[in-house]
């Protein structure tokens, strides 16, 4: 299977580069309202390429692509830790994740906003390690 990993690289690197334009602005400016914003959105994104390519992973360790399409997000990454492409504490820190992504849909105050950039050092972290591990074992050969 070739799995290409380019846009999940690149939404991470995104993803820090807003958050290090976050940590530059005067918290009380609409700059940071701005780019906290921009972190939040980053994350989604960054947390929805990872599962789009979780699920494509998977699909090549079964006969039942179909099942794949089934799983919900937590369980998807159960099966990723069954093929040692997430550690099993890598796997409940992604539920953490995930469960700050959900109360996206539901508050979109400043203490949610807050919440979710005190994850953003893990994620970054997990997200690169995920990307690293997708391209070695899944990603096309260099030409």
């Amino acid at each position: 299977m070739n799995l290409n990993t380019d846009h999940f690289a690149r939404c991470i690197t995104t993803l820090e580069s807003s958050l290090v334009l976050l940590k530059g602005a005067d918290p009380q400016s609409i700059d940071y309202e701005i780019f906290r914003n921009a972190v939040v959105k980053g994350f989604e994104l960054t947390l929805e390429t990872a599962g789009k390519l979780l699920r494509r992973a998977i699909k090549a360790y079964t006969g039942r692509p179909r099942d794949v399409d089934m799983l919900t997000f937590k369980d998807l990454l159960r099966h990723a830790a069954r093929h040692d492409l997430l550690a099993t504490d890598a796997v409940e820190r992604w539920f953490i994740y995930r469960d700050n992504r959900n109360s996206t849909a539901h508050d979109y105050g400043v203490g949610f906003a807050e919440e979710t950039l005190t994850l953003l050092p893990g994620f970054i972290a997990d997200a690169r390690a995920l990307e690293a591990v997708l391209r070695e074992r899944l990603g096309a050969a260099d030409a």
